[in-house]
């Protein structure tokens, strides 16, 4: 694909929430070495129940069953694809896809994102990109955070850019060097949805339950000496972490579940800020995207632990703010540009990272 000046592209993020799989049309133009974006249309579509039961158990299949949930996980990206761009007046001209993630192990040199990119664009007829992750771990590096480099291009009027998704993760821009730098922080979502889901609700909503609850400061206090926050950048999380790690310290607290969950909460937010305040000028301003943006307590006790100003976008940069920078990070693989940087990563250097998979 020759280097353009515009280019539409679809961008498709699957979080390790497991809430669905967000797809975002957008066009990106440059002019002077710099681009911007527009984001042409949105959707979230939650997994069928089948296919999400096997994503959440899948990290236990064998080899053969991880092949076949490839291809059919592949097979239903195409589908909602086609149906997502079925009403559209513009099409794509590659898809970025980042993948269901099941193993993320880069201390051990390897990471699996799965959705079968071969068969996304024969099944499309669309240019497909995937599997952003694995060439970075080849080269010692965490494999993650990868939406840095859309960061430092779209969003550089803020000091930060935080994303709530499963995890938390930050980016920021190192004041001596000027480089990008960036790095997962804390479990989010994925365990205050674990722990609302055992008092029947599916998340938090704006954190009201959290705000009934009671801290627990044995429980807080073993949850804020994990090993991981006392490590420096580059580092990222992963569902081995989390369940290797974290669960074990919930899973013996005595604490009901509402005080485990406000806890927990106030946990999330103390790793938030104890982060940005070592890093900041208190005229710092954070940009907050992700599904805990909506958390409306979590953002109050980041707040109030925190020096910087939160800026909370609007609905559409929230919610689908990732599959938009995996949208560009596309682009930049199909323009064989740099898309994963080693100052994020720690890599033994940047890379053009992505498989490009061209419709049979």
């Amino acid at each position: 694909m020759l280097k353009k000046t515009s280019y539409v592209a679809l961008g498709l993020m699957s979080g390790t929430s497991l809430d669905g799989v967000d797809l975002a049309l957008c066009q990106f133009n440059l002019k002077d070495n710099l681009w911007d974006y527009k984001l042409i249309s949105a959707s979230t579509v939650p997994y069928p129940t089948l296919l999400k039961d096997k994503l959440e158990d899948c990290i236990k299949f064998n080899k053969e069953e991880l092949l076949l949930l490839d291809k059919e996980l592949g097979s239903y990206y195409a589908d909602i694809v086609q149906s997502f761009l079925s009403d559209k007046n513009v099409l794509p001209e590659i898809i970025a896809s980042h993948g269901h993630t099941v193993f993320h192990n880069p201390e051990e040199n390897y990471t699996l994102q799965i959705g079968n990119g071969e068969v996304m664009a024969s099944e499309t007829g669309i240019v497909v990109v995937n599997d952003f992750r694995s060439l970075d771990v080849s080269l010692k590096g965490q494999g993650a955070p990868l939406v840095p480099v859309g960061d430092k291009a779209l969003f550089s009027a803020y000091n930060f850019c935080l994303n709530l998704g499963g995890f938390s993760n930050i980016s920021y821009e190192a004041d001596k060097k000027k480089e990008i730098l960036a790095c997962d922080i804390s479990p989010c979502n994925m365990a205050l949805n674990m722990l609302t889901e055992k008092l029947g609700k599916p998340y938090d909503n704006k954190g009201m339950l959290a705000r009934s609850g009671e801290i627990d400061d044995e429980l807080l206090l073993s949850l804020n000496s994990l090993n991981y926050y006392k490590e420096d950048p580059p580092k990222s999380l992963g569902k081995e972490w989390f369940r290797d790690s974290f669960l074990p310290i919930i899973n013996s607290s005595r604490a009901n579940t509402l005080d485990l969950l406000r806890t927990t909460t106030e946990h999330i937010a103390i790793q938030i800020s104890s982060f940005v305040n070592k890093l900041s000028e208190r005229d710092g301003n954070m940009l907050i995207t992700g599904g805990g943006a909506y958390n409306s307590f979590l953002l109050e006790r980041i707040e109030n632990n925190c020096t910087v100003k939160l800026v909370i976008p609007d609905e559409n940069l929230i919610d689908y703010k990732e599959a938009l920078i995996f949208a560009y990070l596309g682009i930049l693989r199909i323009r064989e540009e740099i898309n994963v940087l080693a100052s994020v990563t720690g890599a033994l250097r940047d890379s053009s990272s992505g498989l490009i998979h061209k419709p049979k």
